[in-house]
């Protein structure tokens, strides 16, 4: 199977540097046209930003640079509409940029904490809803969240980013069903890589046997027509793999050790992996304990 990409039109946010412009070059190497995002200033696209778009013309693509701040609604419906005015459409939206404000939880302003939020977040939730309704009207979409291992596993000294990372779990799972019947798939990508974020934070053999290119192949496969969706893959030097959040079976106590001495009495039964299975949805779980406490009591739900 051969991936390819032509006709598609593409965002990258955060794309002037590391893992967003090995993104941005690796859809272009692909096919699709490329609006190029990284912070500019009041003149516009950062110099990050137009290298790449640059690199990309030079390479025979198609590519513009952007330098909307993805924190700001008006700055981000902008973008948007620099790419449809230059393309008609926009097919893939890799949500890409962030920072790092790491601080233990003690230390760490509310400032940090919710700068952090805005700009991974919320930022993300801008440029997705700034191409959501046009995805969906032409039936076709292609979203990749940014998560980290941080969010799903966490790190000492970053509740903001954890916290932030993890939301993209939730915006995932909850798109996926709301964009299932357009043909919309979205999808998670929690990458491993030496960055200008993780510089000095990891050993130096390891920092560059984790390039940003080594996880880019991951992104185009999830943002190609054969794309799975709702799906956590997780990448870095190479390697990938998937994460998935599983729920034990768990057991409906008996009506009348419906108390927390009950609860502490069944807990080995209530962690049990015996069972252990992937919900598709929140009312999934919702139905598993209604039923289980109907049979406990007895009873049929219909």
């Amino acid at each position: 199977m051969s991936i390819k990409l032509d006709g598609r039109v593409a965002i990258v946010t955060g794309a002037g540097r590391g893992l967003g412009r090995a993104h941005a070059l690796a859809l272009a190497q692909r096919g699709a046209k490329v609006l190029v995002n990284d912070l500019g200033d009041t003149d516009g696209a950062s110099a990050n930003a137009e290298a790449v778009a640059a690199e990309i013309r030079g390479a025979g693509g198609d590519a513009l640079a952007n330098g909307a701040n993805i924190a700001d609604w008006g700055q981000v419906q902008a973008m948007v509409q620099q790419a449809r005015d230059a393309w008609g459409r926009v097919d893939i939206l890799v949500n890409n940029a962030g920072i790092l404000r790491d601080k233990s939880f003690l230390k760490m302003t509310m400032e940090d904490f919710r700068l952090v939020v805005d700009v991974h977040l919320m930022g993300s939730v801008y440029c997705t809803k700034a191409v959501w309704e046009s995805m969906r009207e032409q039936g076709y979409g292609r979203i990749v969240f940014t998560t980290s291992s941080t969010g799903l596993y966490g790190n000492f000294g970053q509740a903001n980013y954890g916290a932030a990372k993890m939301a993209m779990v939730g915006m995932m799972n909850t798109l996926h069903l709301e964009g299932a019947k357009y043909d919309i798939r979205v999808n998670c990508l929690a990458p491993a890589a030496g960055t200008a974020m993780t510089e000095g934070l990891i050993p130096e053999a390891a920092f560059k046997l984790l390039s940003p290119e080594s996880v880019s192949p991951g992104v185009v496969f999830l943002v190609s027509e054969e794309a799975p969706s709702r799906t956590v893959l997780c990448a870095g030097g190479g390697s990938f793999a998937v994460f998935k959040g599983f729920e034990t079976e768990g057991l409906s106590l008996a009506p009348d050790r419906v108390t927390p001495e009950g609860v502490a009495e069944c807990w080995q039964a209530i962690t049990s992996q015996n069972g252990m299975r992937e919900l598709q949805s929140g009312f999934e779980q919702t139905g598993k304990f209604a039923e289980q406490g109907a049979q406990a009591l007895g009873i049929k739900l219909s």
